[in-house]
Formats: structure tokens, C-alpha cells, sequence
């Protein structure tokens, strides 16, 4: 029996009454959802206002490319209640077009109207098209991200530190294999999702390479330490 996909990200939102209706039209169109909040980086008594996004719309990644479709179908056939002064009215063709070669940089209701505004000067968008324009999207955000160069040679420093650390005990070698080690996960292991919900390694694979073995030297550096921390000669 095949497990069940776990959700993923789908959008996020600020307003959460926003969030919920989103979902609820997709559950209306047979598509299971979560929601989860996550509070705000900083106390906004700090700060002033919270930072960032703060509801997560979850759902199954095999849904995510019908769940925009759904909501494209959704926001097309409410353009004829959008407030004249929106502002992509006063957008070029050319940024129009952007918004359509990177619709997951924008709502889908900026997307449904930058189609119809496009069409509407006479650069119709067909639906072969968009689609083109979608995989070629998919295909850029796909590709591995370039890590710096000092990136790597951070981690194997302070792996590196770590183990010289573990040798003389002293407390630094600790901290310092243990950023390696979140470092060379980092590098190993983290994805990211696409808009269609398939989940692809950041990293190229070299550079992942190099994760495992900032890993593996960390993993040995950490024991390392506490065993002579308690073994080892006292002073």
C-alpha cells in the first residue's frame, strides 16, 4: 500500500481569513488541505510589525499543478469585479509578460488579469503557450543554486577545527563541528519545491558531495570531544 503524500507549502499568506478562503474553494473542488501558522520572527511590540508571511496553505505536492489551475479558473471569472484603479492596469505589455513567464513570483489573480490585459493588446497568450512558458519556469527554478566558493571551506574548517578541538578539549571544537555539521546538512540535504509540487535538491551534486564529507568529519569530531572530555588526562 503506497503512504500517503505529505503536504507541502502551496502559499503562503498574511491574512489569515484569506488563507482559509483559498482552501475552502479548493476542498470545494476535491482537494484536501492543512493550514499552519507560525509566529512572527520578531515580537512586532519590537519591531513594529510582524515579518513575513505567517499562514502556510498545505497541500498533497501530486495536487499542487490542478490546484492552480482551479484558482486561475477561480480569479479569470472574477476580473469583472477588480477596482479600475489596480495596479497592473498601469503596467507595460512587457511586464505583463513577465508576469507570465514567472507566475510563482505572483498571485493568481495578477496572473488571470496580466493575461487578459495582454490579450486585450493584442498578445494573446494561448493555452500551449502558457504552458511552454510554465516549463521553462519549472526548468529555471529546477536548477541547482551556485554556492560560494567560502561556503565549503567554512564547513571543512570548522570540521576541521573541530577535530583539533576534540584533541585539546577545548570548548570551541565543539561549537565549531557542530556549525559544520549544520552547514554540511544544509549542503547534503536541503530541497526546495517547485510550483508544481515535485521537491528537487538546492545544491549540485558536488557540492553536495562536499556536504556528506563536512558531515562525516563533524559527526567524528563531536564524540571525539566528549570522550576526551571525560577520558581524557586531567589537568
Amino acid at each position: 500500500m503506497a503512504m500517503p503524500q505529505p503536504y507541502l507549502t502551496f502559499e503562503k499568506f498574511s491574512d489569515p481569513e484569506l488563507a482559509a478562503a483559498v482552501a475552502e474553494h479548493l476542498q470545494n473542488n476535491g482537494i484536501d488541505y492543512s493550514i499552519e501558522n507560525e509566529g512572527p520572527l520578531l515580537d512586532a511590540t519590537i519591531i513594529g510589525n510582524d515579518l513575513g508571511p505567517t499562514t502556510h496553505l498545505k497541500i498533497a505536492g501530486e495536487d499542487f499543478t490542478r490546484a492552480h489551475a482551479i484558482l486561475e479558473d477561480y480569479y479569470q471569472s472574477q476580473l469583472k469585479n477588480i477596482d479600475p484603479d489596480y495596479y497592473l492596469f498601469s503596467f507595460t505589455s512587457a511586464e505583463l509578460m513577465e508576469i507570465m513567464q514567472r507566475p510563482d513570483e505572483w498571485g493568481h489573480l495578477d496572473y488571470a488579469l496580466a493575461k487578459r490585459l495582454l490579450a486585450q493588446r493584442g498578445q494573446e497568450i494561448t493555452p500551449i503557450k502558457a504552458d511552454q512558458m510554465r516549463q521553462e519556469r519549472l526548468t529555471e527554478l529546477a536548477k541547482p543554486e551556485k554556492t560560494h566558493s567560502y561556503q565549503i571551506v567554512f564547513g571543512y574548517a570548522g570540521a576541521l577545527i573541530g577535530l583539533l578541538g576534540g584533541a585539546t578539549g577545548a570548548s570551541f571544537g565543539l561549537w565549531s563541528a557542530f556549525a559544520a555539521l549544520v552547514l554540511g546538512y544544509i549542503l547534503s540535504f536541503l530541497k526546495k519545491t517547485l510550483p508544481n509540487g515535485e521537491k528537487v535538491y538546492i545544491y549540485s551534486s558536488p557540492e553536495r558531495k562536499h556536504g556528506k564529507v563536512i558531515m562525516v568529519l563533524a559527526i567524528i569530531a563531536i564524540p571525539v570531544w566528549f570522550l576526551l572530555l571525560i577520558y581524557g588526562p586531567r589537568r
